[in-house]
């Protein structure tokens, strides 16, 4: 996933109100997941015949989500006419393409007056891939609910990039580079042809944990990311509000200034686990 428009607009700035600043961020519901955005800006408004023709268009995945966040703006607008999308939104939860799910499992957490939409994260964060998990997860804690809890505690450890069918592996990328949601880091060669392994969620690899051009089976961990900015930003946001004592060694990491991260990563994580621990001392 590329880096979103939206971290900008989440980060505070290092004024002297700084940490005030992230600690009313922190309070909030986690009110915009951003993890779908993959750098581009939906903002061209459209009608409804648009959006119904977006949502028609198969061949179009960008369409299709341009359709959702549109959808979302008239949320915030309190719109009431965007009702009469909700049944497309749940059924949305299901749709065979990922970006779809992503985009949809973010959208639904803007109206946590939907009993429909709280039935279908919780569905969601059964979902195949990480990144809709993750959504869904965030989005759920505006409902109050915290049953993503375990999705969110686990985006701030490493990521194991698995393999999609046994094969041998060919490495493309080295350790210390970034990947997004997409991003080709080999391949796997069987007799009958060469499938691309392109990895599911940000961050930064770590390290390979098979050697180039060995043997793998399916679902066998090929390399391991540490976890992106983002990811961790909203992973510490939203255990502000549902974080747990046994999540402080997961937390603790950050609190210390890690490499590559930026300051108020650091300050958010301090804020969390004094949160936890009041609210566990009461």
């Amino acid at each position: 996933m590329n880096e979103t428009a939206s971290t900008a607009a989440q980060k505070p700035s290092f004024g002297g109100r700084w940490t005030y600043a992230v600690l009313i961020v922190a309070v909030l519901f986690v009110s915009m997941p951003f993890l779908f955005w993959n750098a581009t800006w939906f903002g061209r408004p459209l009608t409804d015949d648009q959006i119904a023709k977006a949502f028609q268009d198969r061949k179009h995945a960008r369409e299709i989500q341009h359709a959702l966040t549109q959808i979302e703006q008239r949320m915030e607008q309190k719109d009431p006419t965007v009702r009469h999308w909700y049944p497309q939104l749940v059924n949305f939860a299901d749709d065979p393409l990922t970006e779809i799910r992503v985009t949809d499992a973010w959208v639904m957490g803007q109206d946590t007056t939907a009993p429909e939409f709280h039935e279908a994260l919780k569905k969601m964060l059964a979902d195949p891939d990480p990144m809709v998990e993750r959504n869904a997860a965030l989005s759920l804690v505006r409902f109050g609910d915290p049953s993503g809890h375990a999705v969110i505690v686990s985006m701030l450890a490493p990521y194991a990039v698995p393999a999609p069918e046994a094969g041998t592996l060919r490495q493309r990328l080295k350790p210390g580079e970034t990947v997004n949601p997409g991003t080709m880091i080999g391949h796997i060669d069987t007799p009958a042809e060469s499938r691309e392994v392109r990895t599911k969620a940000p961050g930064t690899i770590i390290n390979w944990t098979v050697a180039d051009k060995t043997a793998v089976t399916e679902g066998q961990p090929l390399m391991l990311l540490s976890p992106s900015q983002e990811m961790v930003w909203e992973a510490l946001r939203a255990l502000y509000l549902i974080g747990q004592p046994e999540d402080v060694p997961s937390i603790a990491p950050y609190v210390r200034n890690v490499e590559s991260m930026p300051p108020q990563i650091q300050q958010q994580a301090k804020l969390t686990m004094q949160q936890i621990q009041s609210r566990n001392s009461n």
